[in-house]
Protein backbone atom coordinates (compact mmCIF):
# COMPACT_ATOMS: atom_id res chain seq x y z
CA UNK A 1 0.00 0.00 0.00
CA UNK A 2 1.17 3.69 -0.90
CA UNK A 3 0.09 6.32 0.92
CA UNK A 4 -4.07 7.30 1.37
CA UNK A 5 -4.27 3.47 0.95
CA UNK A 6 -3.84 3.07 -2.44
CA UNK A 7 -3.16 -0.55 -3.77
CA UNK A 8 0.92 -0.07 -5.36
CA UNK A 9 1.51 -1.46 -8.62
CA UNK A 10 2.13 -4.91 -8.43
CA UNK A 11 5.25 -4.96 -10.88
CA UNK A 12 6.18 -7.57 -13.10
CA UNK A 13 9.64 -9.02 -14.06
CA UNK A 14 10.95 -10.87 -16.76
CA UNK A 15 11.58 -14.55 -16.67
CA UNK A 16 12.92 -17.07 -19.01
CA UNK A 17 9.86 -19.10 -20.67
CA UNK A 18 9.84 -23.17 -20.70
CA UNK A 19 9.52 -23.57 -24.81
CA UNK A 20 10.81 -25.92 -27.70
CA UNK A 21 12.83 -25.77 -30.52
CA UNK A 22 10.53 -25.66 -33.28
CA UNK A 23 12.45 -27.56 -35.45
CA UNK A 24 12.10 -30.94 -33.34
CA UNK A 25 8.65 -29.99 -33.13
CA UNK A 26 8.53 -30.59 -36.72
CA UNK A 27 10.95 -33.30 -36.89
CA UNK A 28 7.99 -34.87 -34.58
CA UNK A 29 4.69 -33.51 -36.81
CA UNK A 30 6.87 -34.89 -40.25
CA UNK A 31 6.97 -38.42 -38.29
CA UNK A 32 3.17 -38.32 -37.27
CA UNK A 33 2.28 -37.16 -40.83
CA UNK A 34 4.08 -40.08 -41.66
CA UNK A 35 2.71 -42.94 -39.45
CA UNK A 36 -0.96 -41.58 -40.61
CA UNK A 37 -0.35 -41.94 -44.43
CA UNK A 38 0.87 -45.24 -43.26
CA UNK A 39 -1.90 -46.41 -41.17
CA UNK A 40 -4.55 -44.43 -43.73
CA UNK A 41 -3.32 -45.98 -46.91
CA UNK A 42 -2.87 -49.65 -45.71
CA UNK A 43 -5.88 -49.97 -44.05
CA UNK A 44 -7.64 -48.56 -47.18
CA UNK A 45 -5.83 -50.90 -49.37
CA UNK A 46 -6.09 -54.06 -47.26
CA UNK A 47 -8.54 -56.68 -47.89
CA UNK A 48 -9.84 -56.74 -43.80
CA UNK A 49 -10.11 -53.03 -41.86
CA UNK A 50 -7.87 -52.70 -38.93
CA UNK A 51 -9.96 -50.56 -36.57
CA UNK A 52 -6.46 -49.67 -34.55
CA UNK A 53 -5.59 -48.04 -37.86
CA UNK A 54 -7.63 -46.20 -37.93
CA UNK A 55 -7.20 -45.32 -34.26
CA UNK A 56 -3.50 -44.12 -35.45
CA UNK A 57 -5.00 -41.64 -38.18
CA UNK A 58 -7.43 -40.14 -35.65
CA UNK A 59 -4.86 -39.59 -33.25
CA UNK A 60 -2.34 -38.54 -35.31
CA UNK A 61 -4.27 -36.03 -36.75
CA UNK A 62 -5.01 -34.53 -33.85
CA UNK A 63 -1.76 -34.57 -32.01
CA UNK A 64 -0.30 -33.31 -35.70
CA UNK A 65 -3.12 -30.28 -35.46
CA UNK A 66 -1.64 -29.02 -31.74
CA UNK A 67 1.34 -29.44 -32.60
CA UNK A 68 0.69 -27.19 -35.73
CA UNK A 69 -1.08 -24.97 -33.59
CA UNK A 70 2.11 -24.12 -31.42
CA UNK A 71 4.33 -23.19 -33.67
CA UNK A 72 5.71 -19.25 -33.66
CA UNK A 73 8.38 -17.19 -35.03
CA UNK A 74 10.58 -14.94 -33.13
CA UNK A 75 12.62 -12.69 -35.75
CA UNK A 76 16.24 -11.12 -34.49
CA UNK A 77 16.08 -8.69 -31.40
CA UNK A 78 12.32 -9.77 -30.94
CA UNK A 79 10.65 -11.76 -28.03
CA UNK A 80 7.50 -13.31 -27.22
CA UNK A 81 5.78 -12.98 -23.86
CA UNK A 82 3.98 -16.30 -22.88
CA UNK A 83 0.83 -16.73 -20.58
CA UNK A 84 -1.43 -19.19 -19.58
CA UNK A 85 -5.44 -18.02 -20.01
CA UNK A 86 -3.71 -14.30 -18.81
CA UNK A 87 -0.67 -15.29 -16.74
CA UNK A 88 2.59 -14.47 -17.22
CA UNK A 89 4.35 -17.50 -17.50
CA UNK A 90 7.83 -16.32 -19.32
CA UNK A 91 9.11 -14.59 -22.45
CA UNK A 92 10.89 -16.57 -25.37
CA UNK A 93 14.03 -14.34 -26.77
CA UNK A 94 15.16 -16.94 -29.09
CA UNK A 95 14.99 -16.49 -32.61
CA UNK A 96 14.03 -18.69 -35.01
CA UNK A 97 11.42 -21.50 -35.04
CA UNK A 98 9.90 -22.09 -31.79
CA UNK A 99 7.18 -24.05 -30.39
CA UNK A 100 5.26 -24.11 -27.07
CA UNK A 101 2.44 -26.04 -25.79
CA UNK A 102 -0.96 -24.90 -28.08
CA UNK A 103 -2.95 -23.24 -25.15
CA UNK A 104 -0.18 -21.05 -24.09
CA UNK A 105 -0.67 -17.55 -25.93
CA UNK A 106 2.16 -15.66 -27.14
CA UNK A 107 2.33 -12.13 -27.37
CA UNK A 108 5.28 -10.18 -29.71
CA UNK A 109 7.39 -7.35 -28.43
CA UNK A 110 10.61 -5.69 -30.51
CA UNK A 111 13.33 -5.06 -28.04
CA UNK A 112 15.54 -3.17 -30.93
CA UNK A 113 16.34 0.27 -30.51
CA UNK A 114 13.49 2.93 -31.38
CA UNK A 115 14.43 6.66 -32.44
CA UNK A 116 11.94 9.57 -31.48
CA UNK A 117 12.27 12.86 -32.28
CA UNK A 118 9.21 14.66 -29.98
CA UNK A 119 7.12 17.33 -31.01
CA UNK A 120 8.04 21.29 -30.54
CA UNK A 121 6.91 22.20 -27.16
CA UNK A 122 7.01 25.47 -25.30
CA UNK A 123 8.86 25.42 -21.95
CA UNK A 124 9.39 28.49 -19.54
CA UNK A 125 12.56 28.19 -18.87
CA UNK A 126 14.62 29.25 -15.62
CA UNK A 127 14.16 32.76 -15.88
CA UNK A 128 10.79 32.51 -17.08
CA UNK A 129 11.03 33.46 -20.57
CA UNK A 130 9.19 31.10 -22.89
CA UNK A 131 11.22 28.98 -25.74
CA UNK A 132 10.72 26.17 -27.55
CA UNK A 133 12.28 22.91 -27.36
CA UNK A 134 12.47 19.26 -29.31
CA UNK A 135 14.29 16.13 -28.18
CA UNK A 136 15.35 13.43 -29.68
CA UNK A 137 15.70 9.96 -27.97
CA UNK A 138 17.34 6.80 -28.80
CA UNK A 139 15.12 3.89 -26.18
CA UNK A 140 14.57 0.13 -26.23
CA UNK A 141 12.64 -2.57 -24.06
CA UNK A 142 14.40 -4.16 -21.25
CA UNK A 143 12.04 -5.54 -19.29
CA UNK A 144 9.47 -7.29 -21.65
CA UNK A 145 7.21 -8.28 -18.66
CA UNK A 146 6.83 -4.83 -17.67
CA UNK A 147 6.78 -2.86 -21.06
CA UNK A 148 3.28 -5.11 -21.72
CA UNK A 149 2.09 -5.87 -18.34
CA UNK A 150 2.83 -2.63 -15.87
CA UNK A 151 2.06 0.62 -18.69
CA UNK A 152 -1.18 0.40 -20.83
CA UNK A 153 0.31 1.47 -23.84
CA UNK A 154 4.55 1.49 -23.39
CA UNK A 155 4.92 3.10 -26.51
CA UNK A 156 2.56 6.13 -25.46
CA UNK A 157 4.20 5.74 -22.34
CA UNK A 158 7.62 7.03 -24.01
CA UNK A 159 6.37 9.88 -25.71
CA UNK A 160 4.35 11.05 -22.39
CA UNK A 161 7.69 10.76 -20.40
CA UNK A 162 9.72 12.56 -22.93
CA UNK A 163 7.76 15.30 -23.06
CA UNK A 164 7.27 15.63 -19.43
CA UNK A 165 11.32 14.87 -19.10
CA UNK A 166 11.85 17.95 -21.52
CA UNK A 167 9.62 20.30 -19.88
CA UNK A 168 11.54 19.58 -16.77
CA UNK A 169 14.92 20.09 -17.84
CA UNK A 170 14.27 23.25 -19.69
CA UNK A 171 12.97 24.45 -16.51
CA UNK A 172 15.07 24.17 -14.63
CA UNK A 173 18.67 26.31 -16.89
CA UNK A 174 18.22 29.60 -18.42
CA UNK A 175 18.37 29.40 -22.11
CA UNK A 176 21.73 31.66 -22.14
CA UNK A 177 23.70 33.42 -20.39
CA UNK A 178 26.12 36.34 -21.85
CA UNK A 179 28.34 36.09 -18.89
CA UNK A 180 29.02 32.28 -18.89
CA UNK A 181 28.99 31.80 -15.31
CA UNK A 182 26.17 29.31 -14.93
CA UNK A 183 24.89 26.06 -17.08
CA UNK A 184 22.64 26.90 -20.03
CA UNK A 185 20.18 25.01 -22.90
CA UNK A 186 21.99 26.96 -25.33
CA UNK A 187 25.43 27.02 -24.26
CA UNK A 188 26.02 23.50 -22.74
CA UNK A 189 24.69 20.74 -24.48
CA UNK A 190 26.56 17.61 -22.95
CA UNK A 191 26.06 18.71 -19.80
CA UNK A 192 21.81 19.04 -20.66
CA UNK A 193 21.68 15.48 -22.12
CA UNK A 194 23.31 13.74 -19.35
CA UNK A 195 20.84 15.40 -17.44
CA UNK A 196 18.21 14.88 -19.60
CA UNK A 197 19.07 11.30 -19.88
CA UNK A 198 19.13 10.55 -16.39
CA UNK A 199 15.29 12.32 -15.63
CA UNK A 200 14.02 9.96 -18.69
CA UNK A 201 16.05 6.58 -17.43
CA UNK A 202 14.45 7.17 -13.79
CA UNK A 203 10.77 8.23 -15.42
CA UNK A 204 10.80 5.29 -17.42
CA UNK A 205 11.85 2.20 -15.36
CA UNK A 206 8.51 1.22 -14.20
CA UNK A 207 8.11 0.13 -18.14
CA UNK A 208 11.06 -1.80 -18.44
CA UNK A 209 12.60 0.87 -20.96
CA UNK A 210 16.00 2.17 -20.85
CA UNK A 211 17.53 5.31 -22.64
CA UNK A 212 20.79 4.62 -24.97
CA UNK A 213 21.29 8.57 -26.31
CA UNK A 214 19.47 11.67 -25.97
CA UNK A 215 19.69 15.19 -27.01
CA UNK A 216 17.98 18.84 -27.75
CA UNK A 217 17.12 18.78 -31.21
CA UNK A 218 15.20 22.09 -31.15
CA UNK A 219 15.87 24.84 -29.05
CA UNK A 220 14.89 28.58 -29.75
CA UNK A 221 12.96 31.54 -28.33
CA UNK A 222 9.20 31.09 -28.72
CA UNK A 223 8.19 33.57 -31.63
CA UNK A 224 6.02 36.53 -29.37
CA UNK A 225 9.62 36.82 -27.89
CA UNK A 226 12.05 35.95 -30.64
CA UNK A 227 12.88 39.71 -31.83
CA UNK A 228 12.83 41.38 -28.39
CA UNK A 229 15.50 38.64 -26.92
CA UNK A 230 17.23 38.90 -30.40
CA UNK A 231 18.20 42.58 -29.87
CA UNK A 232 18.54 41.56 -26.40
CA UNK A 233 21.35 39.32 -26.92
CA UNK A 234 23.03 41.93 -29.57
CA UNK A 235 23.01 44.50 -26.70
CA UNK A 236 24.62 41.97 -24.39
CA UNK A 237 27.29 41.29 -27.05
CA UNK A 238 27.79 44.74 -27.87
CA UNK A 239 28.65 45.27 -23.75
CA UNK A 240 30.63 42.49 -23.66
CA UNK A 241 32.67 43.40 -26.31
CA UNK A 242 32.91 47.04 -25.06
CA UNK A 243 34.23 45.72 -21.80
CA UNK A 244 36.87 43.72 -23.48
CA UNK A 245 37.47 46.51 -25.59
CA UNK A 246 37.92 49.12 -23.10
CA UNK A 247 40.22 46.70 -20.87
CA UNK A 248 42.58 46.21 -23.70
CA UNK A 249 42.92 49.88 -24.27
CA UNK A 250 43.39 50.99 -20.50
CA UNK A 251 46.19 48.13 -20.68
CA UNK A 252 47.85 49.57 -23.71
CA UNK A 253 47.68 53.33 -22.36
CA UNK A 254 49.36 51.73 -19.13
CA UNK A 255 51.89 50.07 -20.98
CA UNK A 256 52.56 53.04 -23.24
CA UNK A 257 52.94 55.73 -20.49
CA UNK A 258 55.36 53.27 -18.39
CA UNK A 259 57.51 53.36 -21.25
CA UNK A 260 57.50 56.54 -22.00
CA UNK A 261 58.94 57.32 -18.79
CA UNK A 262 61.09 54.63 -18.27
CA UNK A 263 62.93 54.94 -21.50
CA UNK A 264 62.66 58.53 -20.50
CA UNK A 265 61.38 59.73 -24.02
CA UNK A 266 59.40 62.72 -22.66
CA UNK A 267 58.47 63.94 -19.71
CA UNK A 268 55.06 64.86 -19.59
CA UNK A 269 53.37 66.31 -16.28
CA UNK A 270 49.86 65.86 -15.23
CA UNK A 271 47.52 67.74 -17.34
CA UNK A 272 49.76 66.24 -20.73
CA UNK A 273 49.41 63.13 -19.43
CA UNK A 274 45.58 63.10 -18.88
CA UNK A 275 45.64 64.41 -22.29
CA UNK A 276 47.73 61.88 -23.85
CA UNK A 277 45.49 59.07 -22.45
CA UNK A 278 42.18 61.03 -23.70
CA UNK A 279 43.53 60.92 -26.96
CA UNK A 280 44.61 57.55 -26.86
CA UNK A 281 41.37 56.38 -25.52
CA UNK A 282 39.22 57.82 -28.21
CA UNK A 283 41.66 56.00 -30.92
CA UNK A 284 42.08 52.70 -29.62
CA UNK A 285 37.82 52.86 -28.23
CA UNK A 286 36.73 54.71 -31.47
CA UNK A 287 34.56 52.46 -34.32
CA UNK A 288 36.14 54.39 -36.58
CA UNK A 289 39.34 54.90 -38.12
CA UNK A 290 41.10 58.25 -36.18
CA UNK A 291 42.18 61.42 -38.35
CA UNK A 292 45.46 62.37 -36.74
CA UNK A 293 46.08 66.19 -36.24
CA UNK A 294 49.99 66.70 -36.55
CA UNK A 295 51.54 69.61 -34.10
CA UNK A 296 54.66 71.09 -35.53
CA UNK A 297 55.20 73.82 -32.90
CA UNK A 298 56.35 73.50 -29.31
CA UNK A 299 54.99 70.72 -27.04
CA UNK A 300 53.47 74.16 -24.50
Amino acid sequence: MVDGGTPALNRSRETRALTQSGYLMLLVWVLLLGLALWAGISNATAEFQLAWKWVIVAVSAVVGFLILCGFYLINPNEAAAIQLFGAYKGTDREEGLRWVLPWLTRKKIAVRANNVISDKIKVNDLRGNPIEMAAQVVWRVTDTAQALFDVDDYKEFVMAQIEAAVRSIGSRYPYDDIEHQEITLRGNHDEVGVELRKALIERLEVAGITVDECGLTHLAYAQEIAGAMLRRQQAEAVIAARKKLVEGAVTMVEMALTQLSEKQVVDLDDERKAVMVSNLMVVLCGERDTQPVVNAGSLY
